[in-house]
């Protein structure tokens, strides 16, 4: 069973403009891995790709910004089953390093990736 993404939350400004060097690159990963679709890009003001999962969407944009300094966090309803399904679909890596990072008053037990483009993410579940 395939995890769903039910938020995204950018760690700097917006997670429609996550910088990235060459979007076309990028893109397979996003869609073979993690399993976001397409749905639109645009080459003005910069070039452009916004992807959807579940209920969530994403935007890569070469707009000049380090990839290495942003990302976001994106909170699943089945935090083991999302390591599941990212390495069932390519993900080389065999330990998810899950730990609990608390937000506030919410815990989530959570694992990182970062993608071949610089960009890293938190996949998390909360906790009861």
């Amino acid at each position: 069973m395939d995890a769903k993404f039910l938020r995204a939350a950018p760690y700097a400004d917006d997670e429609m403009n996550l910088p990235v060097e060459n979007v076309d690159a990028a893109i397979p990963f996003y869609e073979s891995v993690m399993g976001f679709v397409v749905v639109s890009r645009s080459e003005t003001p910069h070039k452009s790709a916004v992807l959807d999962r579940d209920d969530i969407r994403i935007g890569l944009a070469e707009n000049g910004g380090d990839p290495s300094q942003e990302g976001c966090f994106f909170e699943v309803n089945d935090v083991e089953a999302a390591f599941a399904e990212l390495r069932s679909h390519g993900l080389d890596r065999q330990d998810a390093g899950y730990r609990i990072d608390r937000h506030g008053e919410t815990s989530y037990r959570v694992f990182f990736i970062v993608a071949p483009d610089g960009l890293c993410y938190c996949l998390g579940q909360r906790q009861a």
